[in-house]
């Protein structure tokens, strides 16, 4: 026991080197076989069993693992003091990270119940207080707007009837002009017949001046029957 408490107490010095930490190691593990294999050998002679307060294997935070072989060297091998700090001796301590399972499209629709879609807000009757002030002071602004509606069609209602009325008052006037034009009669004074011979006469003798005479001559005649008052 002393030669294993030595040997425990030089391995806590780190800085031995990594093969001389685990040339030490390796020897206490031996020398814990053998006082093991004595214990064992006392008790199938009836001695008390010592196996029962031997101490138990631990990580770098000191928490007692179960690992009976982390090393591969047979059962029961253990690490101690600074050959718990070698990496290769680390991986065997660390605990694998926890891996976080994706849940599927099932797992997910799974919990989804009532709750979910709000069926069950009403229940507890909290969701009622809260709505009913707002509820009302809504209805009170629906009620309010159809008044102001209805206030607005009466509205209409009275100026399309008003502008009927003046429409149809036009529509009487125009009606009462369009008698008085019929009953209306042009007295105009029609030509007898020695006129109306006298003026065909008339036309024809210009056509024929305008045919045989110049226009300064025909301008000329014009002027000399203005100044005699020579009518035809």
């Amino acid at each position: 026991m002393r030669e294993i408490g030595r040997k425990v107490a030089e391995i806590q010095n780190e800085g031995l080197g990594e093969h001389r930490l685990k040339d030490l190691n390796d020897e206490i593990n031996k020398l814990i076989r053998e006082k093991t294999h004595w214990e064992r050998r006392i008790v199938e002679l009836g001695g008390p069993n010592y196996t029962r307060h031997s101490a138990k294997m631990t990580d770098l935070d000191g928490n007692i693992v179960d690992v009976p072989n982390p090393g591969g060297r047979g059962p029961g091998y253990r690490y101690f003091g600074a050959a718990k700090k070698l990496p290769s001796v680390k991986e065997l301590f660390e605990k694998p990270p926890e891996l976080r399972k994706r849940r599927t499209r099932y797992d997910i629709y799974k919990r989804i119940d009532a709750s979910y879609y709000g069926y069950r807000d009403d229940e507890d009757g909290i969701l009622e207080k809260l709505e009913g002030p707002a509820e009302e002071k809504m209805r009170a602004a629906a009620v309010a707007n159809w008044m102001e509606m209805e206030e607005i069609k009466k509205e209409a209602r009275r100026a399309f009837e008003e502008e009927e009325d003046v429409v149809e008052e036009e529509r009487k006037k125009e009606l009462e002009k369009e008698e008085k034009e019929k009953e209306f009669v042009a007295h105009v004074p029609l030509p007898d017949e020695k006129e109306i011979e006298r003026m065909v006469l008339e036309k024809k003798k210009q056509e024929l001046l305008s045919k045989y005479t110049s226009e300064n001559l025909l301008e000329e005649q014009t002027e000399a029957k203005a100044m005699l008052n020579i009518q035809r």
